[in-house]
């Protein structure tokens, strides 16, 4: 075991080529859809079961398009489906968060996701993380993606 630890994570992306990105409550960035597999849970499923916990979304598995596993940070990887949906299936008002963590101050339970919005492939940078603002740049390219899907 190298240690390293994998979030699976779906990006979604609208008609125009725009990503969903969701608020991480109480930080400053915004991130795709992502999470730790539970054990026996594949990629494909964590992915799927993360999307509905941080957003309310429900996909068909066999719509994800399997991008793959990525480097993210020192000690952990992405492994990234990608799905295009149209704007009747994803309205930014209906998601909604179902996980909660205790706020660290003082231990209220808080949703994990408290925001949503679609982010234009050129302004990724000004709000997701870095660790996603670089995978973009450089191995994901949204563009490409946007092509792709």
């Amino acid at each position: 075991m190298t240690g390293r630890t994998v979030s699976c994570g779906v990006v979604i992306l609208n008609a125009q080529g725009d990503v969903l990105l969701c608020h991480a409550t109480e930080t400053t960035h915004w991130d795709v859809p992502k999470g730790a597999a539970d054990p026996g849970e594949n990629p494909r499923e964590a992915a799927l079961r993360e999307l509905v916990e941080e957003t309310g979304i429900v996909l068909a598995a066999a719509r994800l398009k399997d991008l793959g596993r990525f480097v993210y940070r020192r000690d952990k990887d992405l492994h990234l489906f990608a799905v295009r949906v149209t704007d009747d299936e994803l309205q930014l008002e209906n998601c909604v968060c179902e996980s909660y963590f205790p706020r660290y101050s003082d231990g209220t339970m808080i949703p994990e996701m408290d925001a949503y919005r679609w982010v234009s492939p050129a302004e990724v940078d000004k709000f997701a993380s870095r660790s996603l603002a670089r995978l973009f740049q450089t191995t994901l390219s949204l563009a490409e993606l946007h092509e792709a899907l």
